[in-house]
């Protein structure tokens, strides 16, 4: 049975930063991007070794500055281009390493993250790689085109396609672009055909594979035989005869496959690499004049920091995914005595994660215990109270499950008897508030134990405060909402002191699914609790870290929360602070959430008028009320849809 840390209070001056990184992971899933400083501040790095580090306070503090309010998300543009660079780096030292007779070619998935900043940064970043784009969509295509500039980086295009898309990535063939149409069905090829031949164009294409190996994880189950996309070996045939039908045969380039997203295992990813390399090979020598392989996303993140198979996290590193990808086409490849292959893949999720944050502030918690330190005896008389005073008053070291279980038996017959009308709402709310007492100091005696049973584990999770955080899981975690994914949750300060308290995270919004109940552990499958600090009058803020993948694009709009607001930071060594925000970015106003539903905010304001006009026409209010009052009501409707706790 797993234990959760113990947390011991009156160890706090014995507390170190050392064990803040221990606690939280940071060591472990940060990849040396994100530490703690010794005044115990959560600061970034990002570029690691080759650059300075951040302090995240410091940039709250000039974001507030500049008119920021929180929900806010930090991009720290710099790691985002470390990232493309690492990736690049670990194929290259891979095909160096194995002497590798061809090249390689990465392209960033839009739909993981389009905000154009985003791309923006990753074209530029990518611009000595030849890193190139992959769309999946007609919008995404456009996009794509309109920043896409180097000549030698390719555009891919998977998703299914109408006549429309297809037209669209001939016309960025026609001014001299690299871009691929990737074939997912048979009468996608006919299309494009009869649109190429009336273009006056030899198109580039390639066709995506239905492979008999499946990915791992959350998303498994969009490959193998149920795969959403892909050509069976038949349809592969089949496709291959209408090219060659049409003297198209040598258009042939690529061959692609996917196995699904954030893939935790190496093992699936090896075995899926051979077979692809496999159907590349064996079509290379039906005539096609194949040059590309691309092996497609499932590049995993280790969320959780614990190096497993569990789908929050993976049992590889970047370089090892790199050099099996590499090595395992290369033996396919020569095994079959066909030229290497250039090597594309679509990493996205491993390239733009790590570089937001997203800043939360408590604003209050729900408690089950009260913060006196001191507990007096009832004044109540009446037999429960006292029943459940004594249960509190003799609990030692010999019968704490005992008392524990007393405690359950006057809680259930307390509540019998007020559905009953037996006893009034004093007596209930004290032998409640006796109950929670009870648990609590039965927990201190399972402090350090070897053995904690079930029941006093589950008190632990009852016991638990709710913090109270502005933000909307819907809006910035869906897929801890939706899929469970895990992400690392910390203070961002405070972190050289010991926390006390055990806490979930419920945003503001009016559904109880609005929470997060689940956190990162040594154990795969998480803790239930975060360790967290007593709130003070100071603010308390938490990071949200790695979510720039899917979590910034994919928000929903439950309560009609918007986007966060936005800050983006540069490295710069001559700024005294070593970085600064180069950009912010206003979060989504009230007026524009609800045009987005449909309603229109002078509409609005001009229904509001004529029910302040007609109660000024009835005396219910003065004229100089009434529109001081609408003018409030227009006003909110420029601010931001969060709670502004100031």
């Amino acid at each position: 049975m797993k234990k959760t840390p113990d947390i011991e209070p009156d160890a706090a001056a014995a507390w170190s930063v050392d064990e803040a990184r221990e606690m939280y992971g940071i060591n472990r899933w940060g990849l040396r991007y994100f530490d703690i400083n010794e005044a115990g501040d959560v600061v970034v790095t990002p570029l690691k070794e080759k650059g300075t580090s951040i302090r995240v306070l410091d940039v709250i503090r000039e974001a507030r500055e500049q008119g920021l309010h929180f929900p806010m998300l930090i991009r720290f543009q710099d790691l985002l281009r470390d990232r493309v660079d690492r990736i690049n780096a670990a194929f290259r030292s891979a095909i160096k390493e194995f002497e590798y007779q061809s090249d390689y070619r990465g392209v960033y998935p839009i739909k993981v993250n389009q905000l154009r900043e985003v791309v923006e940064e990753i074209i530029d970043a990518g611009k000595p790689y030849h890193y190139g784009l992959e769309a999946g969509s007609k919008p995404e295509l456009f996009a794509a085109l309109a920043y896409h500039k180097d000549p030698e980086s390719l555009i891919i295009c998977n998703g299914y396609k109408d006549h429309r898309y297809i037209k669209t990535a001939l016309i960025g063939m026609k001014l001299g672009k690299k871009v691929v149409l990737v074939i997912e069905k048979v009468e996608e090829a006919k299309s494009i055909i009869a649109l190429a031949k009336k273009y006056k164009l030899e198109p580039t294409l390639g066709i995506r594979l239905r492979l008999a190996s499946k990915g791992q994880g959350k998303w498994y189950g969009s490959t193998g035989d149920e795969a959403k996309f892909g050509l069976t070996a038949t349809e592969i045939l089949q496709t291959s005869n209408l090219l060659k039908d049409a003297g198209m045969a040598h258009c042939l380039k690529l061959v692609h496959f996917h196995i699904g997203s954030q893939v935790p295992d190496i093992l699936a990813i090896k075995k899926a690499t051979r077979e692809a390399a496999m159907y590349y090979a064996k079509l290379k020598k039906t005539g096609h004049d194949l040059e590309f392989l691309d092996v497609g996303g499932g590049l995993g993140v280790d969320y959780d920091g614990s190096r497993s198979t569990f789908h929050s996290s993976v049992n590889y590193s970047l370089n090892e995914y790199a050099r099996d990808i590499v090595y395992n086409v290369m033996e396919i490849c020569d095994l079959e005595q066909v030229p290497h292959p250039v090597i594309i893949n679509e990493s996205g999720r491993a390239v733009v994660s790590h570089h937001s944050l997203l800043v939360v502030e408590t604003f209050g918690h729900i408690k089950k215990t009260p913060d006196s330190p001191k507990i007096e005896k009832p004044r109540i008389e009446h037999r429960l109270v006292e029943d459940a005073w004594h249960a509190y008053a003799n609990i030692n070291p010999g019968n704490p499950l005992e008392a524990y279980h007393d405690a359950l038996h006057l809680k259930e017959e307390v509540q019998t008897h007020f559905g009953l009308g037996l006893i009034d709402l004093e007596v209930k709310a004290e032998v409640e508030k006796l109950f929670w007492l009870i648990g609590e100091k039965v927990l201190r005696h399972y402090e350090g134990a070897e053995y904690i049973p079930e029941e006093i584990m589950e008190l632990e999770n009852l016991l638990s405060s709710q913090y109270l955080c502005n933000f909307s899981v819907f809006q910035s975690l869906l897929d801890h909402w939706g899929f469970g994914q895990l992400f690392p949750i910390m203070p961002l300060h405070r972190l050289n002191e010991q926390p006390t308290e055990r806490g979930t995270l419920v945003d503001i919004t009016c559904d109880s699914d609005g929470k997060v109940s689940k956190f990162i552990s040594h154990y795969e499958e998480g803790i239930e609790t975060l360790p967290l600090h007593k709130l003070n009058s100071e603010p308390y803020y938490l990071g949200f870290f790695l979510t720039a993948a899917y979590q910034d694009i994919m928000g929903d709009l439950h309560n009609l929360f918007g986007r966060v607001n936005e800050a983006h930071v540069f490295l710069d060594e001559d700024e005294e602070s070593g970085y600064y925000i180069e950009e912010t970015i206003e979060g989504t106003s009230m007026g524009r959430v609800l045009s987005m539903v449909q309603y229109d905010a002078r509409e609005l304001a001009r229904r509001m008028k004529k029910q302040f006009d007609r109660a000024i026409k009835d005396d219910r209010l003065k004229p100089s009320e009434g529109m001081r009052l609408l003018n409030e009501y227009e006003q909110g409707l420029k601010e931001y849809t969060y709670l502004d706790l100031e």
